[in-house]
This record gives structure tokens, sequence and C-alpha cells, in this order.
């Protein structure tokens, strides 16, 4: 089995069901594996250090992680268009990664959640996609061959996979998001698969 990782960071749980959604889409592909991660939050002061494993969802992230998977799936909630502090933070910490390669023809795809329709999500993706052109990585959309990206009236993009929560996060991930995350998901496989095949 090969290891698509599935990196997050979540903070009122939609991000986290989307990447649920990609693992299950990865995991559609015949021999290969989502890893499920997230980030920590960060603070600007520490009062107290988390714990070294979340008390619910995914474990956190380590960079052997980035090292150890053929592709890789990130996502973060909207904030301001752009990623969290947290995913950014990370990434921020993978410089020994970029100058070895670890990642350099890996396939990648993003995702993200936002409380409303025009709330940033394009943008927040594009911030994501940045770093991983930086580190060499294949970045993977969704292509309009997939009916649900033109019927969807909810989340859903070319760039990723996305899901409007609402102002207060009332809204459940539409039909149309399921459709398209677990659509990434496999694209993002069936493509590392191939790419593993040729190496």
């Amino acid at each position: 089995m090969s290891d698509i990782l599935v990196l997050y960071y979540s903070r009122s749980g939609h991000t986290a069901q989307l990447a649920r959604l990609i693992a299950r889409g990865i995991e559609e592909v015949p021999g290969m594996r989502a890893r499920l991660r997230q980030v920590p939050p960060v603070a600007p002061v520490t009062e107290v250090a988390q714990p070294p494993e979340p008390e619910d969802g995914a474990p956190y992230a380590t960079k052997q992680d980035l090292h150890d998977c053929v592709g890789l799936a990130m996502g973060s909630p909207t904030r301001f268009g752009n990623m969290a502090a947290p995913l950014k933070y990370f990434l921020d910490s993978t410089g020994a990664e970029w100058a070895s390669g670890a990642l350099s023809g890996k396939p990648a795809a993003v995702f993200t959640s936002t409380s409303t329709q025009h709330g940033g999500q394009e943008s927040t993706l594009l911030t994501m996609a940045l770093p991983l052109l930086h580190h060499g990585m294949l970045l993977l959309g969704i292509p309009f061959t997939e009916a649900a990206l033109t019927a969807t009236r909810s989340g859903g993009t070319p760039y990723g996979a996305s899901h409007v929560a609402g102002s207060n996060g009332e809204q459940a991930i539409s039909e149309h998001e399921r459709e398209l995350a677990r659509a990434l998901g496999r694209r993002l496989a069936v493509t590392a698969r191939k790419l593993a095949a040729d190496a």
C-alpha cells in the first residue's frame, strides 16, 4: 500500500470532514491508503503546551509524514482569503524538506471551508498551492468533467474541494461538495499510482 498524506487544520470540524471525504476517495483506488494528519493550533503567546497527541481527530503531522507519502492533499479553513496560521506555521518549518526535494515530483491537491460563498475559497486554495509549487509538487485540481462542479450551488472549485459552512457553521456538507471531495481524492490517488509505476 502507498500512503497519501491528507494534512489539514480544522477549527470547527468542517475542514476535517472534507479531509475524511478526500481520504475516502483516495482509498477507493486499489493499492492506495490515506494517512490523515492535522497540525496543532498556534498562538502569539503560548501559555500551555499542546499535548503530544490531540485529544480527538487525527494525530499531529510530523516531517516524516512528508517523506513517506507518495502524494499530498492539504486543507485549511479560510482566514481573510488565506490559509489559517497553524498550517502556514507548519509549512514555514519545511525548509529542510524543500532543500532536499522530499516532495518534488509528487502530486498534490488542496481543499478549504469558508463561512460564506464569497468568503475567499479560491484565494485560500491558491495560497496553499504556492508553497507546494515551491516544493516542486505537481498540483491537481478538479476538472469540469466532474458533473458536480457545474451543478454545485455551494462549494467546489476547479482549484480544489471546498465547503460553504454558513456564518454559524450550520450548513452540512452538500451532496455536490461530497462528490467533489471524493473525486479529488480519487484523482490524486490515481495520479500518484501512475507516477509511482513510471518511476
